[in-house]
């Protein structure tokens, strides 16, 4: 089920100091953008001390650096957990669309997308873009495991992967988390059954 809700930044989370900031940052960008967050606001969602702040990230940029980066890795991570775990190309394939993900809030790294401070940033734009190409790679290479040819497997994946950020962009228009379940079902349910195993190629 894909929900609604955000967590806010947690002042008591545990871990490093640069941890912690970088946890801050990460929701902050998801929240307002890259561009409209400040430094200051970071100290405060982090609960971490303004010298803490200046010797692990010395400017903005580098603290965006690591918040993007942090972002972006943990969102392949899922998806390879996603893809990578037991049962049929279309299984691992479903598991990753169905995956609960909150809805009315947006994907992470979708938002950075809209974001000009972001995508004008040669590093950061790059960040994102390798992103989406590595999910798009990784959910590929399940479909060719699953007997596809090279060419059809990635037009699927770049579906896949599109289905999940149009998926959260229809729940917000609509207001209504279940818009993205209901995408994700649709595009399961136009899915021509792949070739068995056993089928020559």
């Amino acid at each position: 089920m894909h929900t609604g809700t955000r967590p806010e930044p947690r002042a008591d989370a545990p871990g490093s100091n640069r941890d912690r900031l970088v946890a801050a940052a990460q929701e902050l960008f998801w929240a307002q953008g890259v561009g409209a967050t400040s430094p200051r606001q970071v100290l405060a969602a982090s609960g971490v001390g303004q010298g803490s702040l200046y010797h692990h990230f010395p400017t903005k940029h580098d603290l965006a650096a690591a918040a993007v980066h942090a972002t972006t890795t943990a969102g392949l991570d899922a998806a390879r957990r996603d893809l990578g775990a037991q049962g049929s190309a279309v299984e691992r394939l479903v598991r990753y669309l169905e995956r609960p993900r909150p809805a009315l809030a947006g994907c992470k790294v979708g938002r950075l997308v809209s974001d000009q401070a972001v995508m004008d940033d040669a590093a950061l734009a790059a960040e994102v873009r390798a992103y989406f190409r590595g999910l798009v790679d990784l959910a590929a290479a399940v479909l060719v495991e699953g007997g596809l040819p090279d060419d059809a497997a990635r037009d699927r994946a770049h579906a896949a992967v599109a289905v999940v950020q149009g998926g959260y962009v229809l729940a917000r228009a609509l207001d209504d988390p279940d818009a993205m379940s209901a995408a994700a079902r649709g595009f399961v349910a136009l899915l021509d059954p792949l070739p068995s195993a056993s089928e020559d190629a």
